[in-house]
């Protein structure tokens, strides 16, 4: 009897197992386009004719996470202590993309300079340089942050700051072109996602460029799927969404358990959890005049100034230091009506559209908004925890710079919601 109900259950799965499989789609998909076009019958990747290379997806360029997108409550939950009215909750929507893991350190801007010192005027390169004044004090002994802060080794892996917004933007100009270039002379990806810029031989960097441009171009073209789309600054939507990282708090179906003050659950700005990091500071940030760290042999946060971009401990999207550490610029003019302006899809705030300057008297000196002024976000060293929440926004002009601002990249996400 029991060797029967055992046949038996065998019999239902095979069949289950092959209804399964008589309904899988045999329709063409961005990755599997097949061989023919399913509008004209005609070939593809026929001599002269249209090509449709081979593509395995995106995959996530250097340094950057992907950030599943989806439906989130933006704006600020902390008490509106400034009185700004600036950044009232909404519904807002926002597509997939993806981020760098991490503040853009020292070291990587200084790879930037390298570069553009062998191919730019002289012009080009003093204005990317980083304005290392921004450390000086005339009450504070910050000399040695001016001289080596950028720098001096020990300094490699910190945030670079005393970068403007406009540097930010065109850091990340170069840098598209820089992974791409190097994609292009034979990067490959690597195993689980991801790619390598490690080149092959000399010979397969030939045969690459040759297979993706055989009559001119040295690097193929978007269609090919060979390179990346570009890097960019986040929009302040999609900066606020990959803080606080709330698919960390769904139990089932579309329900979350909280919303999220920090990129942490909880309100307390210490770990809660048992152990030897039990109490300490999840962030880098000042906890009130004249403490930025705790004391000798208990400090808490680990750093008087900045502290190396992997520090503590990274969101539930792998973001790390989301909240304190540097500020950081996003994409966005600012405008304090932004929240009632914007698209519920996307949303992002250009200059020269809707809100216009000219509606601030600017030149009596009765308001400071203008079209150049840029959002920053996510709390400093040198600020109190109020601002380490992601709905808090702050603003400076566009070609300003300081101690307490650095900035990461974003990329569009496209194909795959996994």
């Amino acid at each position: 009897m029991i060797q029967k109900y055992h046949l038996q259950r065998a019999a239902y799965v095979l069949l289950a197992t092959a209804a399964l499989a008589s309904c899988k789609t045999k329709h063409p998909t961005s990755v599997k386009p097949g061989k023919t076009s399913t509008a004209t019958g005609i070939a593809y990747n026929q001599k002269d004719g249209f090509q449709v290379k081979k593509f395995a997806g995106q995959k996530a360029g250097p340094n950057l996470v992907f950030v599943e997108g989806g439906r989130f409550t933006m704006g600020a939950l902390e008490e509106d202590v400034m009185n700004s009215r600036d950044n009232r909750e909404r519904t807002v929507s926002i597509q997939s993309f993806y981020m760098d893991e991490t503040e853009i350190a020292n070291v990587h801007y200084l790879e930037y300079l390298n570069a553009i010192q062998r191919d730019s005027s002289e012009e080009v390169v003093k204005a990317a340089l980083p304005d290392t004044t921004v450390w000086a004090n005339p009450l504070s002994f910050n000399d040695s942050y001016v001289t080596q802060y950028l720098r001096y080794p020990a300094f490699r892996y910190y945030p670079v700051v005393g970068v403007s917004w406009v540097q930010a933007s065109d850091y990340a100009v170069w840098r598209s072109n820089a992974v791409n270039n190097e994609l292009a002379k034979g990067g490959t990806k690597k195993k689980g996602g991801g790619f390598s810029l490690k080149r092959k031989s000399k010979k397969a960097d030939e045969t690459a460029l040759a297979e993706a441009a055989p009559e001119a171009p040295a690097k193929p073209s978007l269609e090919s799927g060979m390179i990346l789309p570009d890097y960019r600054l986040p929009t302040e939507a999609e900066w606020e969404y990959a803080a606080k990282a709330l698919i960390g708090t769904q139990y089932m179906d579309e329900n979350q358990i909280n919303q999220r003050i920090y990129p942490w659950d909880g309100s307390s700005v210490r770990n809660p959890k048992k152990g030897r990091k039990q109490g300490q500071m999840l962030a880098n940030f000042k906890r009130g005049r004249g403490d930025y760290a705790g004391i000798a042999g208990r400090s808490n946060d680990g750093a008087i100034i900045t502290a190396e971009i992997y520090a503590y401990p990274a969101n539930d999207f792998g973001l790390y230091n989301m909240a304190g550490n540097v500020n950081e610029w996003v994409y966005d003019v600012y405008r304090p009506l932004s929240y009632q302006d914007v698209n519920d899809l996307n949303p992002i705030r250009r200059n020269g559209y809707l809100d216009d300057a000219k509606n601030y008297d600017t030149k009596n000196k009765q308001s400071l908004i203008d079209d150049r002024l840029r959002v920053y976000k996510g709390g400093s060293w040198n600020d109190v925890a109020y601002w380490l929440s992601p709905g808090t926004r702050r603003f400076l002009d566009q070609d300003s710079a300081t101690a307490m601002i650095g900035f990461r990249c974003a990329m569009i996400g496209v194909g795959r919601n996994k």
